[in-house]
C-alpha cells in the first residue's frame, strides 16, 4: 500500500477519534480510566494499602500493531496464558504477604490499623510496570466517582514493593516520583538509581551497585588478577555496574582486555562472537555483571563450546542463585566467586510459603528455593521500613490516630528517617540517597562429589570498615577453576622482578609491558617499578640492580702492586743518595768531592733525599694533611734541589771568570752568596705556599665522576692558580738552571760538573714536559702514579747524572781523583 493510499484511512481513524472525544464531552462529565484494566493479581482490603508490583510470568505474546486500530485487550489473557510461571517473584510476594500478616497480628506495630494490599503482576517487559504503577497510584476503576465530585483523591496505595530488576525499577520510579509515592524496592541494584534528583521517593533494602562493583574490583586487586574479561547485561543494571567496576579497576591498575554487552533477546550471532572473543582472549578471568535470566541464556551456549578452566567472578544476581547452578551441568561455572547479600534467616518465613498457594497453577509442585531467604528478608524489611514510618506518623502507642490524613510525602520522609532492629537483629536505616548500609558474602562455588554445587561462604566485604579492613577472605577454603586449589593467574604480562622497569607496549593497554634491566648506578627493589631510582652519588647499584651498594673507595695504596713499587722505588733512592753521601764524606777530602763547592754537594744530596721522600705522601688515603704537605714538601724540595745545581753552575761560570785578569768576581759570588742564594730561592716557594695554604689549600676529595662505580678518593687543588704557581717557579728556576749549565758545558775543565748538570736538567724538563698532559689525562689513582713517577724520574735523573760518574771515579778509578788530574789541559768535549 503507497502512503497516498493509506492517508485515507488515517484521516478517517482520526476523525473518528474527534467524534468519540466530542461525544464525551456531551455527556455528563465523570472520572474515566483510559485504556485497559491492569492486572490485579492479588488482593486483600485494609484502612492502609500497600502496593507490590512483581514479574508472576516471564513470557508473553506479542503481536504487530498496525495502529488504524484500537489494539484488542490481549495482554492480560497473553501474559496469564503463559506456562512460564516465575516462582522465585511469586515467592518474594508471599513475603511481602507474611510482613503484612506479621504486623496485622502485632500489637506493638500499628495497634488496630489493618493493612491490605494490592500487588499486580508486570509480567516480563518494562511497559507494563509504568501500567501497574498508575494504576496502583490512581485506582483501576473504569468509572471512579460521581459526576459531580472532583477526580483529584489521595493517592491508593502508601507505598509501593517492588519492583524486581533494575529497569523495571527505574520506569516505576520514574513515573511515580512526581507524586511522591515511596517505591522500595528489595533486588534493584542500579547505582543510577542514587540519584534522588530522577528518583525523589526511591527507596531500597538491597545495598547499590556502587559498592558490589568497587567490591568486585578490589576482589580482583587482591588476586593479582590485572588482565580480565567481561560481560554485562545491556540495560541498566549492566551497563551501569560494568561502568564503576571498570573505573575502579582503571584506578587499582587491573585492564579489562574486552568488555561485552548481551541481552537475553540478542540473536545467536552475537552469542557466538561472545563466545569467539572469549576464546581468541588470553585472560582467563571473567568478570560477569549478568542478571540470572540474561546468564541462564549463555550458560548452555557456553557448555556446548566447552568453556571450561575459567575463573568466573559473579554478581549477586546469579552467584548465590540454585537454579544457575542447576543447569550448569557441565560444570562450567565451579569455582566461580562472587559477591552475595548476606545470609539471613526469617524465622516462620519458611512455613508461611510452603502453607500457601495464593495462585492456582498447573503445576503440582511448587518450586520452594529457601537460598533466596537473603531477598525474601530484603522484601519483609520493605514492608516493615513502611509500617514503622506509618506507626510514627499516626502517633501509635495502644492505639493509633486514624484521624491522620496520610500524605505520599509525608509517608516517604518518615521512611526516610526510620531506623529500628528486625526480630532476626538486622538493623533497618537509609542513607541520604535512600539507600541501606552495604554488607556482603563473598562466596565460592564448589563442587561435591555427587555433582552438587555448594555454595561456600569464604570472606565478608564491608566498605564502612578502613580500606585495609574492608575485604576480610579465608584463602584456604577456596576452591578455583577446574578444582584447582592453586590461584589462578591472569595477567597481560608477568610481573617484573625487582632491578627492573615496566616500559609499556605500544599501542596495548597499560597492564602490558615490557620489563627492562635497570641501568647502572639504578635500582628498583619492589616488583612491577614502573621507574628505577638513581643511587645516592656514595652508592651504586648491585650486579642484580636491586639494591644500592656503598661504592669501594680508590686510591693509591701501600697494599696494590703499583703502591708498592712506587713505594719500592722511593725508597731505594732514598737509600741510594744516602749510599752517595756516605761516599762522599768519606772521600770529602779528595779532589773531585772539593771540586765545585762541596758544601752545595751535600745539600743537594741532602734534597734529594727528601724529593724521594716526599713521594710516599702522595700514597694512601687521603687526609686534610695529607694533601696539604704532599704539594707543599714537593715544591719546597725541588726547589731547594734546583737552587743547588743552580748555585753550581753558577760556580763554574763565575769560577771560570775569576780566572780572567782583572776580574773580582769570585769576591762576589763566594761560599756566603751562594748560600743566600739558595735560602732566597728557597724562601721564594716557601711564601708561595704559604700564600697557597692560607687562601685555598689542598683538601681531600671524593670524586664521584672518574670511575662511575667506585669512590676516587683524592686531593683537590684547591686554588689551581696556587698548584700551577708552584710548580712554575720550580720551571722557571730549572730553565735558568740548564741556561747557565749549558753555557758553562765547554769550559776547560778536565771533570766539567756542568755537562752533567745539563744532562740531569734535560732529563728533569723531558720528565715534567710531559708529566702535565700524562697528569691531567689520567683517571683517579693514575694521576696520583703519573706524578710520583715524575718525582722519582727526576730525582733519579739528577742524582745519575750528577753523582754516579763522580762516584764511579771515586771507587773505580782512583787515580783520576787527583788534583793534577782534575786540571789537565784537554780540548773541550761537545754535547
Amino acid at each position: 500500500m503507497t502512503s497516498t493510499q493509506r492517508w485515507p484511512e488515517k484521516g478517517w481513524a482520526l476523525l473518528q477519534l474527534l467524534l468519540v472525544a466530542s461525544a464525551s464531552s456531551a455527556e455528563e462529565p465523570v472520572c474515566r480510566r483510559r485504556g485497559d484494566p491492569e492486572n490485579l493479581l492479588l488482593f486483600k482490603d485494609g484502612e492502609i494499602i500497600l502496593g507490590g508490583v512483581f514479574s508472576f510470568h516471564t513470557g508473553w505474546k506479542d503481536r504487530t500493531d498496525t495502529y488504524m486500530i484500537k489494539p484488542l485487550n490481549t495482554i492480560i489473557h497473553n501474559c496469564l496464558s503463559q506456562l512460564s510461571l516465575n516462582f522465585r517473584d511469586l515467592q518474594f510476594a508471599q513475603a511481602m504477604l507474611f510482613a503484612i500478616e506479621e504486623i496485622n497480628n502485632s500489637t506493638d506495630l500499628l495497634p488496630g490499623i489493618s493493612v491490605g494490599y494490592k500487588i499486580y503482576d508486570i509480567c516480563g517487559p518494562d511497559t507494563r510496570s509504568i501500567g501497574a504503577t498508575l494504576a496502583l497510584a490512581n485506582g483501576n476503576e473504569i468509572v471512579s466517582v460521581p459526576s459531580k465530585t472532583t477526580c483529584t483523591r489521595p493517592a491508593h496505595v502508601q507505598a509501593i514493593i517492588g519492583a524486581t530488576s533494575s529497569s523495571k525499577s527505574i520506569a516505576v520510579a520514574t513515573v511515580i516520583g512526581p507524586f511522591f509515592i515511596p517505591v522500595i524496592s528489595y533486588f534493584a541494584t542500579c547505582a543510577c538509581l542514587s540519584d534522588k534528583t530522577k528518583y525523589p521517593s526511591f527507596l531500597r533494602t538491597i545495598p547499590s551497585d556502587y559498592y558490589q562493583s568497587r567490591a568486585l574490583a578490589h576482589l580482583v586487586k587482591y588476586f593479582g588478577w590485572t588482565w580480565v574479561g567481561a560481560i554485562r547485561s545491556n540495560d541498566d543494571y549492566g551497563n551501569n555496574g560494568m561502568a564503576t567496576f571498570t573505573e575502579t579497576a582503571q584506578q587499582l591498575g587491573i585492564c579489562l582486555e574486552y568488555s561485552v554487552p548481551f541481552f537475553r533477546t540478542d540473536p545467536s550471532a552475537k552469542i557466538q562472537r561472545i563466545i569467539d572473543i572469549i576464546k581468541a582472549s588470553t585472560s582467563k578471568v571473567i568478570v560477569t555483571f549478568l542478571t540470572r535470566a540474561d546468564l541462564n541464556v549463555l550458560l548452555p551456549e557456553f557448555s556446548y563450546h566447552n568453556l571450561s578452566g575459567y575463573q568466573w567472578i559473579g554478581s549477586e544476581t546469579w552467584i548465590f542463585d540454585s537454579r544457575t547452578a542447576e543447569m550448569d551441568t557441565h560444570h562450567i561455572l565451579d569455582g566461580a566467586i562472587g559477591l552475595s547479600i548476606p545470609k539471613v534467616h526469617v524465622t516462620g518465613l519458611r512455613e508461611f510459603i510452603l502453607n500457601e498457594k495464593p495462585l492456582n497453577s498447573s503445576n503440582n509442585e511448587l518450586f520452594i528455593d529457601m537460598s533466596l531467604m537473603p531477598l525474601f528478608n530484603n522484601v519483609y524489611k520493605g514492608v516493615y521500613a513502611v509500617a514503622h514510618a506509618l506507626h510514627n506518623i499516626l502517633s501509635c502507642n495502644k492505639t493509633c490516630n486514624k484521624n491522620v490524613q496520610l500524605d505520599p510525602l509525608t509517608v516517604l520522609q518518615h521512611i526516610r528517617k526510620i531506623h529500628f532492629t528486625t526480630k532476626e537483629g538486622d538493623e533497618v536505616h537509609f542513607d541520604e540517597n535512600g539507600d541501606p548500609a552495604a554488607k556482603y558474602d563473598i562466596i565460592n562455588w564448589q563442587p561435591k562429589e555427587n555433582g552438587v554445587v555448594e555454595f561456600v561462604t569464604v570472606g565478608l566485604y564491608n566498605p564502612s570498615l578502613v580500606q585495609e579492613k574492608q575485604l576480610n577472605l579465608q584463602n584456604k577454603y577456596l576452591i578455583w577453576a577446574r578444582n584447582s586449589k592453586q590461584v589462578p593467574v591472569s595477567v597481560c604480562s608477568e610481573k617484573c622482578p625487582p632491578g627492573t622497569r615496566k616500559v609499556l607496549q605500544k599501542g596495548r593497554p597499560v597492564c602490558c609491558y615490557d620489563c627492562i634491566r635497570c641501568a647502572e648506578g639504578e635500582i628498583s627493589n619492589v616488583t612491577d617499578s614502573v621507574t628505577c631510582v638513581r643511587c645516592l652519588p656514595e652508592f651504586w647499584s648491585n650486579e642484580r640492580r636491586d639494591a644500592c651498594i656503598k661504592k669501594e673507595a680508590v686510591f693509591l695504596s701501600y697494599e696494590e702492586i703499583m703502591g708498592a713499587l712506587l713505594t719500592a722505588a722511593s725508597i731505594f733512592g732514598a737509600h741510594m743518595t744516602i749510599g752517595v753521601i756516605l761516599i762522599f764524606f768519606k772521600y770529602r777530602k779528595t779532589p773531585i768531592v772539593r771540586a765545585n763547592n762541596s758544601e752545595l754537594s751535600f745539600l743537594l744530596l741532602f734534597s734529594l733525599i727528601l724529593c724521594f721522600l716526599c713521594s710516599l705522601t702522595f700514597i694512601g688515603q687521603p687526609s686534610d694533611w695529607s694533601c696539604m704537605l704532599r704539594h707543599v714538601a714537593f715544591g719546597i724540595t725541588f726547589v731547594l734541589c734546583i737552587s743547588c745545581l743552580l748555585g753550581k753552575t753558577m760556580v763554574v761560570l763565575m769560577a771560570f771568570r775569576a780566572t780572567r785578569p782583572g776580574s773580582n768576581v769570585k769576591k762576589w759570588f763566594g761560599q756566603t752568596q751562594q748560600r743566600l742564594c739558595v735560602t732566597a730561592f728557597t724562601l721564594i716557594q716557601i711564601n708561595i705556599c704559604i700564600i697557597w695554604l692560607t687562601t685555598s689549600p689542598p683538601f681531600p676529595f671524593k670524586n664521584f665522576k672518574e670511575i662511575k662505580d667506585k669512590i676516587t678518593l683524592e686531593c683537590a687543588l684547591g686554588s689551581v692558580v696556587g698548584f700551577w704557581a708552584v710548580l712554575g717557579y720550580i720551571g722557571l728556576l730549572a730553565i735558568l738552571c740548564f741556561i747557565f749549565a749549558f753555557l758553562a758545558r765547554k769550559l776547560p775543565d778536565n771533570f766539567n760538573e756542568a755537562k752533567f748538570i745539563t744532562f740531569s736538567m734535560l732529563i728533569f724538563c723531558a720528565v715534567w714536559i710531559t708529566f702535565v698532559p700524562a697528569y691531567v689525562s689520567s683517571p683517579g689513582k693514575f694521576s696520583v702514579a703519573v706524578e710520583i713517577f715524575a718525582i722519582l724520574a727526576s730525582s733519579f735523573g739528577l742524582l745519575i747524572c750528577i753523582f754516579i760518574p763522580k762516584c764511579y771515579i771515586i771507587l773505580m778509578k782512583p787515580e783520576k781523583n787527583t788534583k793534577k788530574h782534575m786540571m789537565g789541559k784537554k780540548a773541550p768535549n761537545s754535547l
